[in-house]
C-alpha cells in the first residue's frame, strides 16, 4: 500500500459512458480473468493513496453498481449521453462538498493502471495542483486536479471533449509514468 499523500486526496472513476466503440458500457467490462474493471480502478486509487473514491455511473448504472467495491461512493450521471464531460462534472460536483484538496481522475478503461502511477500523481496534491501522467511523453491517465481547478474545469468541458484542452491551457505538470505501466486504455474490445 502506498503512503498517503500529504494532503487529503480523493479519487474519481469515470465510468458513465455507453462505450459505443467498445461495444457496450465499459463499466460492465471485466478482465479475461473475470475481474471487473470498476473494481480494479477503485483498488488502484485506494492503494495509490486516495482516501475516498467516487465512481461516476450512467449507462447501465443499475447493472454496474454491484461491481463497485464497498466503500466507494456512486454518483449517478443522469445526462451521461451528452458525453464524457457530464461524468467529470458530476464527479467533481459530488466531491465539492467534501474536504479533499485534490482528486486523481481515472477512466474505467485503464484496467492495467498501477497504484504506483496513482501515487506518483497523488504526491503532488495541493489546491492549485494540475498534473497529467505521460507515457514516453504521450499524455494519458491518471490526472490530478487541485480543488482550485474543479469549478473552472467543470465549466470548460463539453460533450466528449474532456480535460485535455484545459490541462494544456493551464500548463499542467507532465509526470512520466511509463516506467510503472503501459498507460494503455481500451477503446475497443
Amino acid at each position: 500500500m502506498a503512503t498517503d499523500p500529504p494532503v487529503p486526496t480523493s479519487g474519481l472513476v469515470l465510468a458513465a459512458g455507453a462505450g459505443r466503440r467498445f461495444g457496450g458500457p465499459k463499466a460492465l467490462a471485466r478482465t479475461s480473468a473475470g475481474a471487473p474493471w470498476l473494481a480494479l480502478a477503485v483498488r488502484a486509487l485506494v492503494e495509490g493513496g486516495c482516501r475516498e473514491v467516487v465512481v461516476a455511473l450512467g449507462a447501465a448504472a443499475d447493472d454496474a453498481a454491484p461491481l463497485v467495491p464497498p466503500g466507494a461512493r456512486i454518483v449517478r450521471v443522469d445526462d451521461w449521453a451528452t458525453g464524457m464531460a457530464a461524468s467529470l462534472r458530476a464527479g467533481l460536483g459530488a466531491l465539492a462538498s467534501g474536504t479533499s484538496t485534490a482528486v486523481v481522475v481515472l477512466p474505467v478503461d485503464t484496467p492495467g493502471v498501477s497504484p504506483a502511477a496513482v501515487a506518483r500523481l497523488a504526491r503532488r496534491a495541493a489546491p492549485d495542483a494540475l498534473a497529467q501522467a505521460t507515457y514516453e511523453g504521450a499524455p494519458g491517465h491518471p490526472v490530478l486536479l487541485g480543488r482550485a481547478h474543479w469549478a473552472p474545469l467543470a465549466a470548460s468541458v463539453r460533450g466528449d471533449i474532456g480535460a485535455r484542452p484545459y490541462l494544456i491551457a493551464q500548463d499542467a505538470e507532465l509526470v512520466e509514468c511509463g516506467d510503472l505501466w503501459s498507460g494503455r486504455d481500451h477503446d475497443t474490445r
